[in-house]
């Protein structure tokens, strides 16, 4: 296990791959796996302050490819859904004929989205301005795509929300000064 670490490391490591990396590690946090992609933008901005622009960009769209990615994973979500109850009320419809029991009469239950998420609907696509939180904004791109919401405005508002949180947050990481971050790494390595 420990030398796929290192092998896994030595192969994104950032000064020798660069924006491909960053575009992985970008991509890969926008789904719902726990991952952070802004330490390593930051890292390779630091590393290379000429290339700020080209990483934020390439961060936004690995990051804004993962939330489409979360989005047809909600909307593949649904129609599963709705698929799985289509083929239950089939057999059920068929049980009944084959032992000539009339239908019941079933009170019909509101749509799961009628009852859930109406803030959501009602607002639409702008919500995912908010896609870039962390716990929620992954969250929040496939409930996008389980409410069907329009998936172009939806990738335009994910695309904006991503790219003002990595302009933001590696903007701000950039003024910190450096013996900040270097009093940062002798305390972790003083921890291991």
């Amino acid at each position: 296990m420990e030398a796929f670490i290192d092998w896994l490391f030595g192969t994104v490591a950032l000064p020798k791959v660069g924006l491909p990396a960053i575009f992985l590690v970008s991509l890969i946090s926008a789904t719902l796996l726990p991952l952070g992609s802004e330490p390593a933008v930051f890292g390779y901005i630091k590393l290379n302050p000429e290339m700020f622009w080209p990483a934020i960009l390439v961060a936004t769209l690995g990051n804004t490819l993962g939330g489409a990615i979360d989005w047809w994973l909600g909307y593949a979500a649904k129609l599963a859904l709705v698929r799985y109850r289509q083929r239950r009320q089939h057999l059920q419809h068929e049980q009944e004929h084959a032992e000539h029991r009339g239908h019941p009469r079933h009170p019909r239950k509101p749509k799961l989205d009628a009852r859930y998420f109406r803030w959501m609907r009602r607002l639409g696509p702008p919500t995912l301005l908010l896609s870039w939180l962390p716990a929620i904004g992954d969250p929040l791109c496939t409930l996008a795509g389980w409410l069907r919401l329009s998936f172009w405005p939806s990738l335009g508002y994910m695309a904006i929300g991503k790219f003002l949180r990595y302009l933001a947050m590696t903007g701000s990481l950039m003024w910190i000064p450096d013996s900040f971050w270097h009093g940062v790494g002798q305390l972790i390595r003083g921890w291991f």
